[in-house]
């Protein structure tokens, strides 16, 4: 690893550490909230059981993800955005 880029990863790692303490704010923050989630589902048509299959998770996961106990990362966010701007889209991509 090159000095500039270690340099630049302690860096990072020193605001995280502050950012957990508290001692400095996010500079973005991003909220996803779970009624998002059932209103993408009801959007789509699909119970519970068809949009958790269709997306490729566990019924247990999309269950807690509406229930506010976990949030949707990575793809599955990114999907779930898409899913919300273009139910139609999705549906036809997914062939569901």
């Amino acid at each position: 690893m090159k000095n500039k880029d270690f340099k630049a990863l302690l860096t990072s790692i020193d605001q995280a550490r502050k950012i957990h303490s508290g001692k400095l704010k996010t500079a973005r923050v991003f909220k996803f909230h779970p009624i998002i989630v059932k209103r993408i589902r009801m959007k789509l048509h699909a119970s519970q059981v068809t949009f958790a299959h269709m997306i490729g998770v566990s019924v247990d996961t999309l269950q807690n993800w509406e229930q506010g106990r976990r949030k949707p990362e990575g793809p599955a966010l990114a999907l779930l955005k898409v899913a919300e701007a273009n139910p139609e889209t999705v549906m036809e991509a997914l062939h569901a």
